[in-house]
């Protein structure tokens, strides 16, 4: 338990935002792959990533004090163990999902108390787009969005792996794919199942390439379209990752609807989502949640939040398989 007091408590939490920016900054200039190879001396470090270096001295002696790096002479910093997934080529590089946050995310935030007094979506009232949109028409935040999703999701890819069998299927369709990196990695684990990507023409263009270099492009269909105006037949599986938390119920009910009328009965449609759990621990799907209402409108729900959405669209919750990740894999069937 904390020695803090409440006030010094909820100083902290208040200036939160600062520890968070200069993480994000020293991921925007690529710091940490600057200091992998060994220690080096600011002079160096703002010579190569263009910076003032009296200043960024500043940063990287804020940045150590909360253990992003360490000072081991006057002026000469090394890698820390908290500091080695902002490198760019980490198992699980944060490098892009820093660099996400930093830009409209931390900006969106902003508007939090804003979109807590109204039902506005605060991204499109910024940006003048709905979040999505916005990918479609700037892709240097498309590629990045594209690479922070990817990492950020690696670990939770390898555990719906290990929770869930998918052999039971002969061809699985995952609905909003995006970059293809979660349905490449189940066709590679399972070399006779067959896939199918759904997701906006946009989007499947930049996923054939990640299924040809993951050598399934053989096994895998792409579809470019609209979930809330259909769904494509043919599979006798359905999944969707970190989809319905996007949206509101009436346009998750739209999509899940598409859905239905996509399967034959008893067919399993997975949804894989964080699920709010009761009671007021701490959990990272109440921090979502909130990013979901801020940027494309959405929400986090409940378990029977879930099960209430799904029996009006057409689906009998069977199970929720918890798994090594925060997120659960909510199984259910047509019917």
């Amino acid at each position: 338990m904390s020695s803090a007091s409440p006030v010094e408590q909820l100083m902290e939490m208040i200036g939160g935002f600062q520890i968070s920016q200069v993480v994000l900054t020293v991921g925007e200039l690529g710091l940490a792959d600057l200091l992998k190879d060994g220690p080096c001396s600011v002079e160096d470090l703002a010579q190569d990533c263009g910076a003032n270096p009296e200043r960024l001295y500043r940063l990287l002696r804020a940045a150590a004090s909360v253990g992003v790096f360490a000072e081991t002479d006057p002026h000469v910093f090394k890698m820390t163990p908290l500091a080695e997934p902002l490198a760019s080529d980490h198992p699980y590089s944060l490098r892009s999902f820093s660099q996400m946050m930093r830009d409209e995310h931390f900006a969106v935030w902003g508007r939090l108390a804003s979109a807590v007094r109204s039902d506005e979506n605060a991204f499109q009232e910024m940006y003048g787009q709905e979040f999505f949109t916005y990918l479609g028409d700037h892709p240097k935040s498309a590629a990045i969005f594209d690479a922070a999703m990817t990492s950020y999701h690696g670990r939770e890819t390898e555990a719906i792996l290990d929770a869930y069998d998918f052999s039971q299927f002969d061809m699985i369709a995952d609905i909003g794919g995006g970059n293809g990196s979660k349905l490449a990695a189940v066709l590679t684990k399972h070399p006779q199942l067959r896939g199918l990507l759904f997701d906006l023409p946009h989007v499947v263009e930049r996923a054939a390439e990640k299924l040809e270099s993951s050598r399934v492009s053989d096994r895998a269909t792409l579809i470019g379209g609209d979930f809330f105006a259909e769904v494509p037949r043919s599979a006798d599986g359905y999944m969707m990752r970190h989809i319905i938390h996007d949206w509101d119920d009436e346009k998750s009910t739209l999509i899940l609807k598409n859905c239905r009328a996509a399967m034959e009965p008893g067919q399993k449609l997975l949804l894989i989502e964080y699920i709010i759990p009761p009671g007021n621990e701490p959990s990272f799907g109440k921090f979502i949640d909130l990013t979901m209402m801020l940027i494309p409108g959405g929400k986090e729900r409940t378990e029977a939040e879930y099960r209430d959405l799904l029996a009006g669209c057409g689906f009998q919750l069977e199970r929720v398989i918890n798994t090594t990740q925060p997120i659960s894999i909510i199984e259910s069937s047509a019917v």
